[in-house]
């Protein structure tokens, strides 16, 4: 059976090595004439670490999933901005490979998503997958006006307008600091 709840401070080393479980594979496949990551931990393991420490870090929207008492599933949301508004980034997230398509990413989004809305924030940005995240209700940012910061995002960077949303939120999407450190 699975659960989500909140991340605790002693889950830190089971989530860096779900993430290192989840994106190894992807950073293995593509092969370093790809442009992949050095041997080593995926970035996203060092990205998470680092947004425990910024300012836009989100105690309540960092998530784990538990399977059998094992922490085997993370997503967090951080605080970014579009422009003046306070708005939410997503990511990373990752699910271990022996839960991935067995529906506990899913939950997990839903179980942030719904978190977010709860606590009244507007939307959520995100770059990923474009075949993915628009069954959780993002849709290109361009679709809202708003963009991100750097260019090379646009064809990926998607929003998840939440019950607060408000249209006067448009603009350039600035994510937490640690994003532009990968």
């Amino acid at each position: 059976m699975l659960l989500i709840r909140r991340e605790r401070a002693t889950d830190a080393d089971a989530v860096a090595a779900v993430h290192r479980s989840a994106f190894a594979p992807h950073y293995a496949a593509a092969g370093p004439a790809a442009g992949a990551a050095p041997v080593g931990a995926p970035p996203e393991v060092a990205l998470v670490s680092r947004l425990r420490t910024d300012p836009g870090w989100i105690p309540t929207l960092s998530m784990v999933v538990v399977d059998r008492e094992t922490v085997a599933g993370h997503v967090c949301v951080t605080r970014a901005t579009v422009g003046p508004f306070p708005v939410l980034a997503l990511g990373p997230i990752g699910i271990r490979p022996d839960l991935q398509r067995r529906g506990a990413g899913s939950a997990l989004m839903h179980a942030v998503l719904g978190a977010a809305d709860a606590l009244d924030e507007p939307l959520v940005g995100l770059l990923g997958s474009l075949d993915y995240y628009p069954r959780f209700g993002f849709q290109p940012g361009s679709r809202l006006g708003i963009v991100p910061d750097r260019s090379e995002w646009a064809s990926h960077f998607q929003i998840r307008p939440l019950s607060a949303y408000d249209s006067q939120i448009a603009g350039e999407f600035r994510y937490a600091d640690p994003f532009y450190d990968l």
